[in-house]
């Protein structure tokens, strides 16, 4: 048999955690439990089974470069593995595009397909339930990992597994069932009922073997399987957008001939609310979670996470506070599962807040916006040692730069400076420009835009270093 392979699914946007998970920063990006974001715990937890060679992570073209420089500082081997979605179309396309990429290579490879933003915390059970899944899905099986329930949760879907146990032509202490049926996120008295019938939660993780998988796809999406077959470098763009939207539950689990379940209790945590946060993190003595900057009185039962400047509470017990630099949520514990219906909101309200931090990473580094009105901005800029920004101009603004830290290589017309702390230079409107640090030091410098627009699409590319279109 061929060596095993991980799929990582690095999409989605996380909003039930705004407003620290953004559109373009979301949960599986952040450290919400620890030290390592949600990804590299995930990478790290996957090459205790796979080679870091073998792990293909699928992620959204707005991400690619975040998530292959967390993946380098954890796996270095795993970042060429990445794929880059130009928009998103659900698990399937995501999944069957990795999967291709696979099966081109290793025809009979077995397959686990993971989301990046899930928090297991034994780890040797899941290792156990991943290789008890890989038994039958070496037999034919679309097989998935079922989380046995802890509570009558109404966020998660269910599974039934029948009472045929599979036979496999392993070991294993753990088994795998066939499923009887798969149920949608059921109301309170429903969930009861699951839990006490031994309905399991689904994980949203499989296990199945390359080429069964591809059959599988040709036999109940094969519009999906054409396309597939057919993507390439050079047609990408126009071919991957025609997908349909649609998720392997959907798409094939739920239409399958052969599908199992694998029950396994891995203190699992899908991380989706920030009252899952709260059950996540350790608590002190009046029962809070509390993180960055905070001073409490006569407060229990509360998350109280704070990114900037100091948070302050009195007299007030089950909330979750959220506070970022550009945004705060208050809510009670018990309605965080409906954050998500406050970002729809707030999506049409103020849509920056949806997508964006103040602060904004880039592949060469970020960008923290300080204050912005009629005709001007003011950003403070880092760049990573050894980085550089594009070759750029703008129509409408200049800029005024001005070092901080660090030294700075700056490409201005026809002339090439290099700058240090305390000096600065001016970039008129339409000249050609580029800002590099050519140290092992982090550069920082204060940027002043001026002029009739100063939107962050109001630049023309003539040369860069990440992938990213030019003119």
């Amino acid at each position: 048999m061929d060596k095993p392979y991980a799929i990582l699914l690095c999409g989605g946007s996380g909003t039930r955690l705004w407003p620290l998970s953004r559109g373009l920063r979301p949960k599986q990006l952040l450290a919400l439990n620890g030290k390592e974001t949600l990804l590299q715990q995930t990478a790290i937890r996957l090459a205790r089974h796979v080679s870091a060679s073998n792990l293909i992570t699928v992620t959204h073209q707005d991400h690619r470069f975040e998530v292959k420089g967390q993946l380098s500082e954890v796996l270095p081997e795993s970042i060429n593995g990445v794929m880059a979605e130009h928009c998103a179309r659900n698990t399937l396309p995501a999944i069957a595009w990795a999967v291709n990429r696979i099966h081109a290579e290793s025809p009979q490879a077995l397959i686990g397909v993971f989301p990046s933003d899930h928090v297991v915390a034994n780890e040797d059970a899941f290792i156990e339930a991943w290789k008890t899944a890989e038994l039958a899905a070496a037999d034919g099986y679309l097989t998935m990992l079922g989380i046995t329930p802890t509570c009558p949760a109404t966020g998660y879907g269910y599974i039934q597994p029948s009472r045929k146990r599979i036979k496999h032509d392993g070991n294993s202490v753990l088994s795998s069932f066939e499923v009887a049926r798969f149920v949608e996120k059921p109301d309170l008295k429903n969930a009861e009922k699951f839990v006490s019938d031994g309905y399991l939660w689904n994980s949203g993780m499989f296990v199945f073997r390359a080429d069964f998988f591809m059959q599988m796809l040709e036999d109940y999406q094969p519009e999906m399987a054409k396309l597939i077959a057919g993507l390439n470098p050079e047609n990408i763009c126009e071919m991957y957008p025609t997908l349909a939207n649609l998720s392997i539950d959907y798409g094939l689990a739920e239409k399958a001939a052969k599908v199992a379940v694998v029950p396994v209790d891995m203190a699992w945590s899908d991380l989706g609310s920030w009252d899952s946060i709260y059950e996540q993190n350790e608590k002190t003595p009046e029962c809070n979670v509390i993180n960055g900057d905070v001073v409490s009185l006569d407060t229990s039962n509360s998350l109280l996470w704070n990114t900037h400047g100091t948070l302050a509470t009195l007299g007030v017990s089950n909330l979750a506070v959220i506070q970022t630099a550009d945004a705060t949520l208050i809510c009670d514990r018990s309605r965080t599962e409906d954050v998500k219906k406050l970002v729809a909101m707030v999506s049409i309200l103020k849509p920056e807040l949806a997508e964006l931090h103040m602060t904004v990473h880039r592949p060469w580094g970020t960008y923290t916006v300080l204050e912005e009105g009629v005709n001007f901005k003011i950003k403070h800029i880092t760049v990573n040692p050894g980085a550089k920004l594009s070759m750029q101009m703008h129509k409408h603004r200049s800029e005024h730069w001005v070092v901080v830290t660090g030294s700075a290589r700056i490409t201005n017309g026809d002339s090439v400076i290099d700058l240090n702390e305390n000096q600065s230079t001016y970039i008129p409107k339409t000249n050609k420009h580029r800002l590099e640090n050519p140290t092992d030091k982090l550069l920082s410098i204060i940027e002043v835009q001026c002029g009739d627009y100063v939107g962050e699409d109001d630049i023309v590319r003539f040369e860069d270093n990440y992938g990213r279109s030019v003119s």
